[in-house]
């Protein structure tokens, strides 16, 4: 089935994401060690159809790129080289990291499993990826 793919790229772990069929809905999917991001999503191609890769984009407050935006570029070139025919999108990930520790909080997640970084990576991807969706869906309605 295809699929759009959001990513919270870091520089030693990267959260990932996957809509669901309808694009409606994102989910967080694993959270993989950067160097094998690449890899990964190969192997998951194998399986599902990746359509779209949405990255977060990573700004400050002022909406200047942050000290890690070199290495979203790097990830997004080896996308683009990897995945030649499926486009990459680039979606602002401000305070992702908040909202990931909010729907935590509020999901019920015990504080031991909040310090889970990991955890926090897939969440945000899932963020940054439903972000996007609904942007893609309120505009379709709106036409």
């Amino acid at each position: 089935m295809d699929r759009i793919i959001g990513i919270d790229y870091g520089k030693v772990r990267t959260g990932v994401a996957v809509s669901d069929p309808l694009r409606i809905f994102a989910s967080a999917l694993e959270t993989v060690p950067t160097a094998k991001i690449i890899e990964y999503l190969q192997k998951y191609a194998l399986h599902e159809t990746p359509v779209r890769f949405v990255v977060g984009w990573p700004t400050n407050t002022d909406g200047r790129p942050s000290e890690s935006a070199p290495g979203v570029q790097s990830l997004v070139a080896r996308l683009k080289e990897a995945f030649p025919s499926v486009p990459v999108t680039l979606e602002d990930e401000r305070f992702t990291t908040v909202l990931a520790h909010r729907a935590m909080i509020d999901g019920g997640m015990k504080k031991s499993q909040r310090r889970d970084k990991s955890s926090v990576d897939r969440i945000s991807a899932a963020i940054i990826l439903q972000s996007w969706l609904d942007r893609q869906n309120k505009n379709i309605e709106q036409k």
